[in-house]
């Protein structure tokens, strides 16, 4: 792997210069570290029309790299205005550090290392325009710094060593698992496919028919097996926008979606009465004989007798 070492400082003595020397020879094995000086970049200012050429060299190795490591000093509880401008020329029109992997570590002539100016950086490198990717859990404070070298340049102390190799070895393990992520999301995205055209859309109903091909489990047969795509009746896929979703019924294999057939119910026909219908069912149907009605009786006027 290949990592950028930028020098927080435009110092010309700087024990982080130190530090990050001594890391790129120690870790030769395991890695390639180009220290990287920020003394010729100017201070940032918004009135440049266009972005000087060293930080577009600067941002051109940081996007080539697998990880930046930053070497910070302390200056009053935060981080050196030199490195503090170079990060907000690496944030307006150029962004190499979004999303890359960062390690930071820190020497100062104190006890605590540069530990306020570290968790000052952290919150910088997340800020909007940055988003960078910092190493979690691993913080690499060396204090006494006038003290922590030898006449070569190399740390004297072995726990000191040891620790350094512990937070280097932790941001390998990392940087490895952020390059693995992001392939594999762009992986998914070259893969995903959303068919747009008819027939796309038919090639992908008919590779879903016979992924859901139900097997009979007293034959082992398909059921599915001998109806080809339209004869599937009940198995129904989109294949436009206003195509509905449906599956096979698991007890009876229809479509819980499918019609089902109506049922008729029959009713009596109804009664016709027409001129001819009621005449037949009266010539059918024998009057009642009518009994004679006798004639009433003469009565003679002049004697009150009737007259027969």
């Amino acid at each position: 792997m290949k990592f950028i070492a930028i020098v927080g400082t435009n110092a010309t003595k700087s024990y982080n210069r130190k530090l990050l020397q001594f890391m790129s020879s120690h870790f030769a094995t395991q890695a390639q570290i180009e220290v990287t000086e920020i003394k010729d970049i100017p201070l940032f200012c918004e009135d440049y029309e266009q972005t000087p050429q060293s930080v577009l060299d600067l941002a051109q190795k940081i996007e080539a790299s697998d990880g930046v490591i930053f070497g910070t000093p302390e200056y009053d509880h935060d981080i050196p205005a030199a490195l503090k401008s170079v990060i907000e020329w690496l944030s307006w029109k150029v962004h190499p550090l979004t999303k890359r992997p960062v390690m930071i570590v820190g020497a100062s002539l104190g006890n605590l290392g540069t530990v306020q100016a570290q968790e000052s950086l952290r919150r910088i490198l997340d800020s909007p325009g940055l988003g960078s990717f910092v190493l979690p859990g691993f913080q690499f404070l060396l204090g006494r710094a006038e003290n922590a070298f030898d006449e070569k340049g190399c740390l004297i102390d072995q726990g000191t060593i040891s620790w350094l190799e512990q937070c280097f070895n932790g941001f390998i393990h990392y940087a490895t698992a952020l390059e693995k992520l992001q392939h594999a999301q762009q992986a998914q995205a070259k893969n995903e496919h959303i068919p747009t055209t008819p027939a796309l859309k038919q090639q992908e109903a008919k590779s879903a028919l016979q992924a859901l091909d139900r097997i009979d489990t007293t034959t082992g047969a398909s059921e599915t097996a001998d109806m080809s795509f339209e004869e599937a009746n009940g198995i129904n896929f989109v294949l436009d926008d206003d195509t509905e979703f449906s599956f096979p019924d698991e007890q009876t294999g229809a479509s819980e979606t499918a019609t089902k057939p109506e049922t008729v119910t029959e009713e009596p026909p109804a009664l016709i009465y027409t001129e001819d219908a009621l005449t037949s069912a009266s010539e059918s149907t024998p009057a009642p004989k009518e009994e004679p009605v006798p004639a009433p009786a003469q009565v003679d006027t002049t004697t009150g007798a009737s007259e027969g």
